[in-house]
C-alpha cells in the first residue's frame, strides 16, 4: 500500500514535461514559418532564427522588424484501459483529456543590414507557450487508487470493498523565453557565415491535488480512506522550477543563380531548474523548495534549400534533426531515445503580384522514442503538419503576413506498466490548431 501511494507521489515530479515541442523545442517561430514551414533558407527577416547566415542576402539596408503573434490551440487524450478503473464509473475504460490555450504567442525579429554585415536579434517563445488542464487527473493518478481495494481486501482476507471515488486534477504550465544576438558577414557575394548565441529562460508552474479520496464498502457507503489506511491522506503540490542556459549558434549560406541553401547548429543548451514550492504534503524531497532537475534543449542541426522555378514561383525544402538523446532529462529518460527526432519539410510560394503572395507547406516528424518513454505525463507522437496563408505589401515597407498551421498526430498504444500485477493499455493521442498574423517592416 504504502509503495503504491510513493509511486502516486512520484509522478507529479515528473511533470516538467509536460509541453514538448521537438519535446522542448518549439520551431514556428514567426508566422511565415506557419504558412509555409520550409524555411531552412529563408532570405528574409524571418531568417533570424530559420537561417541567420541568409541575412546577407536582405534586400534592404538598413533595418528590418518583424513582429508576430501566434494563437494555438491544443489538445491531449488518454484513452487508458485498467480493470480497476470499474470500481469508479463501472467501466475499465477511461478517457483522461488535457486542453490548452495560448491566445497570445509573441515574437520578433529584428536586423540591421550595413554593407557586408548584418546585426540581428530573435525574441520568441523557444518552448512551451501557455498552461495544459488535466480536470480528471491522469490515469497514472488514478490507477494507483483504483488498486487500494484490491489491496485491503487481500489484506483482510475479505471482500470488504468494491469500489473507490476521488477528486484529482493537474494544471501545468511551461514557458521557454529565447532571447537571441549575432551577426552575419558576406565573406563573397555569393557566401555569408553567422555566429550568435541564444539565451533561454524556462519558467514552469505546475498545481495538482488528489483528494476526497474514498471506499465504497459492501453495503454501498463510502467511506474516507484515512479511516480504513490511517497513512494515507490527501495530496497537494503547488510548484514553481525556474532556470536559465546558453546555447551557441553558427550558420552557413551559399547562393549560386536561382538556388539558395542554409545550414545552421544549435549546439545544446544545459539547463538546470530549481524549484520554488509553495505546497507539498507528498512527502518527498525532491519536490522541496531548492530541489534540482536537468532540463537541458537539445542540439538541433537545420539544413534548407529554395529555388526560383519561376520570377514567381519558389519551392523549399528542409531537414531538421534534434540530438534528443544527449540532452539530460529527469531521471534519464534521454536514456528511452533511440537517436533523436527528424523533421522533413517542403513547401511552395506564388507571387501573384508585387502586392499578393500565398505559400503552404508541410512537415513530417518521425520520432526516436521508444515505448518505455511514453508516460501520460511525457509523450511524443510521429505526426505530419500542414500550413497555408499569405503576405500583402501594403506599402513598398510594411507587409502583412497571415496563416494557418495544423497537426494530425499518429495515436501510440503501449501498455501501461504502473501496477506490475495488474496490466493495462493506453492510447496516446493529441491535437493541435494555430493561427498567426505578423507584421513586417524596412526602415
Amino acid at each position: 500500500m504504502k509503495k503504491n501511494l510513493f509511486l502516486l507521489a512520484i509522478v507529479f515530479f515528473a511533470c516538467s514535461e509536460v509541453w514538448a515541442g521537438d519535446i522542448l523545442t518549439n520551431t514556428n517561430q514567426n508566422v511565415s514559418f506557419l504558412r509555409n514551414p520550409a524555411r531552412g533558407a529563408s532570405t528574409e527577416i524571418d531568417a533570424a532564427y530559420t537561417n541567420p547566415a541568409g541575412l546577407a542576402f536582405l534586400t534592404h539596408e538598413g533595418f528590418n522588424l518583424s513582429i508576430n503573434n501566434q494563437s494555438a490551440f491544443q489538445t491531449r487524450s488518454l484513452t487508458t484501459t485498467f480493470a480497476p478503473f470499474a470500481g469508479f464509473g463501472e467501466n475499465a475504460t477511461k478517457n483522461f483529456e488535457g486542453k490548452a490555450k495560448a491566445w497570445v504567442i509573441p515574437s520578433l525579429q529584428a536586423a540591421y543590414k550595413t554593407g557586408n554585415w548584418v546585426f540581428s536579434g530573435n525574441f520568441a517563445v523557444a518552448g512551451g507557450g501557455g498552461s495544459l488542464e488535466f480536470a480528471s487527473g491522469l490515469p497514472s493518478f488514478e490507477s494507483q487508487i483504483s488498486m487500494i481495494p484490491l489491496s485491503v481486501n487481500q489484506q483482510m482476507g475479505a471482500n470488504a470493498f468494491t469500489g473507490y471515488s476521488l477528486e484529482s486534477r493537474l494544471t501545468g504550465s511551461s514557458m521557454t523565453f529565447g532571447g537571441q544576438l549575432g551577426a552575419t558577414y558576406s565573406i563573397l557575394d555569393n557566401f555569408s557565415a553567422y555566429l550568435g548565441l541564444r539565451l533561454n529562460y524556462v519558467d514552469n508552474g505546475y498545481e495538482g491535488y488528489l483528494k476526497n479520496i474514498q471506499l465504497r464498502n459492501a453495503a454501498g457507503q463510502y467511506v474516507p480512506v484515512q479511516n480504513v489506511v490511517p497513512s494515507v491522506g490527501n495530496l497537494n503540490l503547488d510548484l514553481k522550477q525556474t532556470g536559465l542556459g546558453i546555447a551557441p549558434i553558427i550558420g552557413l549560406d551559399y547562393k549560386w543563380n536561382n538556388l539558395n541553401v542554409g545550414i545552421t547548429y544549435e549546439f545544446k543548451s544545459a539547463i538546470e531548474l530549481t524549484n520554488k514550492t509553495t505546497e507539498n504534503t507528498t512527502g518527498q524531497a525532491q519536490f522541496n523548495d531548492g530541489f534540482k532537475t536537468p532540463y537541458d534543449i537539445p542540439a538541433l542541426l537545420s539544413i534548407g534549400a529554395q529555388y526560383d522555378i519561376l520570377p514567381a514561383l519558389t519551392v523549399s525544402a528542409g531537414y531538421h534533426h534534434f540530438f534528443d538523446s544527449d540532452a539530460k532529462m529527469l531521471s534519464d529518460r534521454q536514456k528511452l531515445i533511440d537517436g533523436g527526432t527528424n523533421e522533413y519539410l517542403a513547401g511552395v510560394e506564388y507571387r501573384f503580384n508585387p502586392k499578393f503572395l500565398a505559400s503552404c507547406g508541410a512537415q513530417f516528424t518521425r520520432s526516436a522514442v521508444t515505448d518505455a518513454f511514453q508516460t501520460d505525463l511525457t509523450y511524443f507522437l510521429n505526426s505530419v503538419s500542414f500550413g497555408f496563408g499569405g503576405a500583402w505589401n501594403v506599402t513598398e515597407n510594411i507587409r502583412i503576413n497571415a496563416a494557418y498551421f495544423f497537426t494530425n498526430y499518429e495515436d501510440w498504444t503501449t501498455e501501461t506498466p504502473v501496477i506490475s500485477v495488474v496490466k493495462g493499455s493506453t492510447v496516446f493521442g493529441r491535437t493541435n490548431k494555430t493561427f498567426g498574423v505578423g507584421v513586417d517592416f524596412k526602415f
